[in-house]
């Protein structure tokens, strides 16, 4: 269960929200038609030159025999990789967005924020997308290629929130086993608590990546039923039993309410989206909406606010309708934001949130955190106390945004090493070359 669920306060600025990445998605999902395509396995590769066409010659040559057809391995391992231009950048924006509204409401704790754009059910929808496209692959190697690009990244963020634990008095039991898989919520204490509480992602996200080739074979059985039916166990945990209150209880729950969002990026990329009539997908998307609004704000006496994160169920039933909108709408009108790459400055940015989602995701909270000290010895300068803001929520969200750029560079390689390419300080500096 998140920390925003059980209402946590950060220290220095309002209470958290659940954070997402990524990966939360990974950028490697389905893309649009180019001159060069993808290299799904994650490596980057050079440009396969186009051959030009010989000179005439007098006399003519016999044609050289067909080269062998090559195995399908083969192939896939002799692709290029594609132009940023050749990207789905509609995905890619909406991760960049995902991750900035996750940063800003853990900034300044609003509310209204979920409503506005449920970032989780969109990182989750956009994984399982990406799973599905994956899925064409063996379920183990898939596994073990999340398993690769997800853990190291967490062990090198572990590593530091660990030790600083360890310093302020924590003893940690055998469940310190999940800070090496977080099958389940890494351990910690209160000192730590608003770093590690952001970890409930990896963990559902991590579950979802293990149950995919059986949910993926389930789901093409009956897409549509399945799709819909989907929102039942959170129905059922929410009306007739409810989880216990542990581990395993804030896990089942998660799942539950991020099931239908999940399974929706399976239905976009097997196309059965664009097979769905228009007015039957807008009738239902705002039904769930509708639902999830009314049920949040008639509920707030239970929880103390109509805050999404802290009622799974209101949270579940906005997300999908959210989602289904914004997944319909991709396949159904083919947006795919390829004007976008005629904003270097801007497309790059979006490069960079889409290859570094991982660090961003991790590190924000260690941001935010160091943003309040930092901003506190700014006090002793009189100049910066006269002329700057210090008091200002929107003056921390600031020095929080720089002091993730400065994660981003010192720590970001490590995803490239996880995904076995050469570690960059900034991915997309050479657009022929980014492989993400």
């Amino acid at each position: 269960m998140s920390w925003e669920q059980q209402g946590y306060p950060p220290q220095g600025y309002p209470q958290q929200y659940q954070g997402y990445g990524p990966e939360y998605g990974y950028p490697e999902y389905a893309q649009q038609p180019f001159q060069q395509q993808y290299v799904d396995h994650g490596q980057s590769a050079e440009p396969v030159p186009y051959a030009t066409a010989p000179l005439p010659v007098v006399e003519p040559e016999p044609e050289p025999p067909a080269p062998a057809a090559p195995t399908d391995a083969e192939a896939e391992e002799e692709k290029p990789p594609s132009r940023p231009s050749g990207r789905d950048r509609y995905f890619d924006t909406l991760r960049a967005v995902a991750l900035i509204r996750v940063v800003t409401y853990h900034t300044f704790g609003w509310a209204w924020a979920g409503m506005v754009f449920p970032s989780m059910g969109i990182m989750f929808a956009l994984a399982g997308t990406l799973m599905a496209k994956s899925l064409e692959r063996p379920a183990a190697t898939v596994i073990r290629s999340r398993l690769r690009r997800l853990l190291p990244p967490f062990w090198f963020w572990g590593v530091f929130v660990v030790l600083a634990m360890l310093v302020h008095g924590w003893m940690p039991g055998w469940q310190i086993v999940y800070w090496i898989v977080p099958l389940g919520d890494p351990p910690g204490n209160a000192w730590g608590e608003q770093a590690w509480e952001i970890l409930w992602y990896l963990r559902t996200y991590l579950w979802f990546v293990l149950l995919s080739p059986v949910l993926l074979k389930v789901f093409r059985l009956a897409p549509v039923p399945v799709l819909l039916l989907s929102l039942t166990p959170i129905v059922a945990f929410h009306f007739l039993w409810e989880p216990p209150d542990d581990r395993l209880g804030s896990a089942l729950t998660d799942l539950a309410t991020f099931l239908f969002c999940w399974i929706l990026g399976f239905a976009h990329r097997d196309g059965v989206l664009e097979r769905l009539r228009p007015a039957a997908v807008v009738l239902l998307s705002l039904a769930a909406i509708g639902f999830g609004g009314w049920y949040a704000v008639t509920h707030q006496a239970e929880t103390g606010s109509y805050d999404l994160d802290d009622i799974p169920l209101a949270q579940a039933f906005w997300s999908a309708g959210y989602v289904l909108l914004l997944m319909w709408a991709k396949s159904w009108f083919g947006i795919d934001f390829a004007w976008l790459t005629r904003f270097r400055r801007t497309d790059r940015v979006v490069t960079v949130f889409n290859s570094r989602a991982v660090t961003i995701y991790l590190w924000h909270e260690i941001a935010l955190i160091l943003a309040v000290p930092l901003i506190d010895q700014f006090w002793n300068v009189p100049a910066f106390e006269k002329w700057l803001p210090l008091e200002s929520q929107w003056f921390m969200f600031g020095v929080g945004w720089i002091l993730i750029a400065v994660f981003v560079l010192v720590c970001g390689w490590v995803e490239d090493v996880a995904g076995k390419k050469k570690p960059q300080l900034l991915p997309g500096g050479r657009p022929a070359r980014m492989g993400t």
